[in-house]
């Protein structure tokens, strides 16, 4: 009981860092997910196939789009 009333006026300050802890999560979810990634490769694709981009371009937003997938492999993998 002592403890809890010792602890108390922490509460915030505990609450704000959980809450800021599941936000990063989140946002880290969002940046790490390679569904986009795939989405835009594909997209990619299509300009070129369409006409709508040249051979260069393609090359070298695929190249980033590659480069944005090894990033995220590296993270999961990095995970515990």
């Amino acid at each position: 009981m002592m403890s809890a009333l010792l602890t108390a006026p922490l509460l915030p300050v505990r609450l704000v860092t959980w809450a800021a802890q599941r936000a990063l999560e989140q946002a880290e979810d969002e940046y790490y997910d390679p569904a986009p990634v795939y989405a835009a490769l594909a997209r990619l694709e299509r300009e070129l196939q369409e006409g709508e981009i040249d051979q260069a371009t393609f090359d070298r937003e695929e190249d980033v789009l590659l480069d944005r997938l090894d990033e995220i492999a590296r993270f999961r993998q990095s995970l515990p």
